[in-house]
C-alpha cells in the first residue's frame, strides 16, 4: 500500500474522531503523528492540482489534477478506470461507423437487436444479410422463420430510417435515397447514440466515485476529494473525445 495510507492506518485509536470530538493524542503517538503529517504533505505535493501555461495565460478553465496512480491503487485503479471509460468511447466510435453512414450498408443491419421469445439476438445470428443491389438489402430468415416478424419490427425501429417488407421468408429492405432529410435524420441518430454513450460514461464515473468514497474510513477526506476530482477530470476528457467524434460525424453528414 502507498506510504501515506499505511502510515494513516497505523495511527492509534486515540487519534480517531469520537462523538465528543477529536481526542488528544498521547505523548507516545506524537512521533508517529509527525511522521504521517510529513508523509501526507509530500503526497499532497506530488498530487497537487496544476494549471497549464495556456490556462494561466487565458485565466480560464479549472486546474487539472495529476495523481500518481500507484499512490492510490488501494483506493481505486485509475488505469482500469481509464480503460473502462475508453471502452465506452470506442463503443460510440463503432456505433457511429456502423449505424450512421450516408450509404446504409448490410453491415449496418448486422447488429440490430431482435427481441425473440428466447431473448435478444443480433439480426445476423437469425438471418443471412446480403446486398442485392445498391438500393436493396435482403435478409433471409429461413433458418429462424418464427423470428421474421420480430426482425421486421426491429429493423423498422432501428433508427436507420428503413422500411422493411416481408416477401415470404425473405425480408426486403430498400435503402433510402441520400436526401437532405435523410442526412438530417442520421445526424439526429448520431446525437442520440452520443447521449447514450455519455449516460454509460456517467455510470462508470458514478461507480468509481462510490468506490473511492468507501475508503473514507481508512484515508483522509482530502485524499478522497482529490481522487474524486481526478475521476471527474478523466470523465470530462472522455466526454470531450465523444464530442469530437460527434462533431466529425455531423460535419460528414451535413457538411
Amino acid at each position: 500500500m502507498a506510504g501515506p495510507l499505511r502510515c494513516l492506518r497505523q495511527l492509534p485509536p486515540l487519534l480517531r474522531c469520537t462523538a465528543m470530538g477529536v481526542a488528544r493524542p498521547s505523548l507516545q503517538a506524537l512521533p508517529m503523528l509527525h511522521c504521517c503529517r510529513e508523509t501526507e504533505a509530500r503526497w499532497a505535493l506530488q498530487a497537487r492540482p496544476f494549471a497549464t501555461k495556456k490556462a494561466k495565460a487565458k485565466g480560464k478553465g479549472p486546474a487539472r489534477v495529476s495523481i500518481n496512480a500507484s499512490l492510490v491503487e488501494d483506493i481505486i485503479s485509475l488505469e482500469v478506470l481509464w480503460e473502462d471509460m475508453q471502452g465506452v468511447v470506442r463503443g460510440l466510435q463503432e456505433d457511429l461507423s456502423k449505424n450512421v453512414s450516408i450509404r446504409t450498408s448490410p453491415g449496418a443491419l448486422d447488429h440490430i437487436a431482435v427481441a425473440t421469445k428466447d431473448g435478444r439476438f443480433p439480426l445476423n445470428q437469425l438471418g443471412q444479410v446480403s446486398l442485392k443491389s445498391p438500393q436493396l438489402v435482403l435478409v433471409n430468415m429461413s433458418n429462424f422463420p418464427e423470428s421474421a416478424a420480430a426482425a421486421i419490427k426491429a429493423i423498422r425501429e432501428s433508427g436507420l430510417n428503413l422500411n422493411p417488407e416481408a416477401d415470404g421468408l425473405i425480408i426486403r429492405v430498400p435503402l433510402p435515397k441520400v436526401t437532405r432529410e435523410h442526412r438530417e435524420s442520421l445526424a439526429v441518430l448520431a446525437k442520440q447514440l452520443t447521449n447514450k454513450a455519455k449516460e454509460a460514461l456517467r455510470k462508470v464515473r458514478a461507480g468509481a466515485v462510490s468506490q473511492a468514497r468507501k475508503a473514507k474510513s481508512s484515508v483522509s477526506e482530502d485524499t478522497v476529494r482529490l481522487v474524486e476530482k481526478q475521476i471527474q477530470q478523466m470523465a470530462d476528457d472522455a466526454a470531450a473525445e465523444m464530442e469530437k467524434l460527434l462533431a466529425a460525424k455531423t460535419k460528414e453528414l451535413l457538411g
